[in-house]
């Protein structure tokens, strides 16, 4: 089916929503990766429809920092530098610490044995990076849901796709693990439904995701010839 064919009977803006939404899927599953050029003609080919609601989705992707423009380059996928990182990992502490809270109050039994259930997977499953960091991923989003607050989840679905734009630290084995037992530690209290314990399990998982990420950062610096 052509766009010609499928475009009139449906209005622009789901066309457009519809556009924000595979984006948006694309850029969190790694197709479009950060640093990556991306253009409407290029973008419209590959969704099957017209160029204007690509517009549209790529104007909304933009004003959420998942699109940013480059010089010489154009509009590309995002790539966060070292302060943005900080900045993010500051919201998520305060996002993700107050969902965690509220989850050891108000989860389901079911929503807990998920939750178990994912810690075992982590600890039982294959150990490589995109395995883990897919395990990681539906963990802290049913904790996400767990809170039962749609306003907080509608923010942490934003800092979610934020953080797509960086690489997962699972690759390392010693982050790998230690990323499990600060996961088991917050099953732990969310499974006594200690509110005050679960928060502090997840500042001090964040707080040691961000250094982790922060060792990273720095040490992909190139030294500039003659620089100190």
């Amino acid at each position: 089916m052509t766009d010609s064919d499928d475009e009139p009977s449906r209005l622009p803006q789901d066309l457009g929503s519809e556009a924000y939404d595979r984006l948006r899927a694309a850029i969190r599953e790694g197709a479009l990766r950060p640093g990556q050029r991306v253009t409407e003609a290029e973008l419209a080919a590959r969704l099957g429809i017209s160029r204007t609601p690509v517009r549209q989705a790529l104007t909304r992707l933009e004003t959420e920092g998942l699109l940013s423009h480059e010089p010489r380059r154009g509009l590309v996928v995002s790539r966060p530098d070292h302060l943005q990182v900080v900045e993010l990992y500051a919201m998520r502490e305060v996002l993700e610490a107050t969902a965690a809270r509220f989850a050891a109050q108000h989860a389901s039994e079911a929503e807990l044995a998920g939750l178990a259930r994912l810690v075992e997977a982590e600890a039982a499953g294959p150990q490589d990076s995109r395995a883990l960091s897919a395990v990681n991923l539906r963990l802290h989003t049913l904790l996400h849901r767990a809170a039962h607050n749609r306003y907080l989840l509608r923010s942490l679905a934003q800092l979610t796709d934020a953080m797509a734009l960086l690489p997962t630290m699972l690759g390392n084995p010693a982050r790998a693990r230690q990323s499990q037992q600060e996961h088991r530690a917050l099953l732990d209290a969310l499974l006594r439904r200690d509110a005050a314990a679960a928060e502090a399990a997840m500042r001090a998982h964040l707080r040691s995701a961000q250094d982790h990420r922060l060792s990273w950062l720095v040490a992909q610096i190139e030294v500039q010839p003659g620089g100190r």
